[in-house]
């Protein structure tokens, strides 16, 4: 008995949830936009990582003088 005026409860709930036809009508702004047709690449440039490290670039980085050299006082 319980369960059927749980069942018979939840239904009411329910219908009367749907029966609230509380929709606002919304209304549509429309903006106008404008299609860019010139477009402009910029070079971009790109800096390379070397995994080995007996590149080039990494032993031209690390170059040192003779005055780099420490010097007894």
């Amino acid at each position: 008995m319980k369960t059927i005026l749980t069942l018979i409860f939840v239904l009411f709930i329910g219908v009367a949830a749907q029966a609230q036809n509380n929709t606002k009508e919304v209304k549509v702004v429309t903006i106008e936009k404008t299609i860019v047709t010139e477009t402009t690449v910029k070079n971009t440039e790109v800096a390379r990582l070397y995994k080995r490290t007996n590149s080039k670039v990494k032993k031209a980085l690390k170059f040192t003088t003779k005055r780099n050299k420490a010097k007894l006082a």
